[in-house]
């Protein structure tokens, strides 16, 4: 459940993960790389609290790997269609 300090709405892992479209695992794997600023708020229970720019901050990174998630198995495609091909990197055959 959301929680509202001096105007301003924090969400506790679980929920800013469901929000954003994450996984607990996946969250505190970029805050432990450092992918990610880990959150300055925090609960009497030293539990993490965000605000919606970490949510928005999350989103951004989910998507920025989503799309480049995409992106490497478009290229591994037209890698495997290449190669079953016996494509040489768009140079014809010569022979040799």
């Amino acid at each position: 459940m959301a929680i509202k300090i001096n105007g301003q709405m924090y969400y506790r892992t679980l929920e800013a993960c469901q929000k954003a479209g994450v996984s607990r695992a996946t969250l505190f794997r970029w805050l432990k790389a450092g992918v990610l600023e880990d959150v300055m708020n925090r609960d009497r229970k030293g539990w993490r609290l965000f605000t919606e720019n970490d949510i928005n901050t999350i989103k951004s990174e989910a998507t920025r790997v989503t799309r480049r998630g995409a992106f490497l198995e478009e290229t591994r495609k037209w890698t495997r269609q290449e190669s079953v091909r016996g494509g040489s990197h768009g140079q014809e055959n010569s022979g040799y």
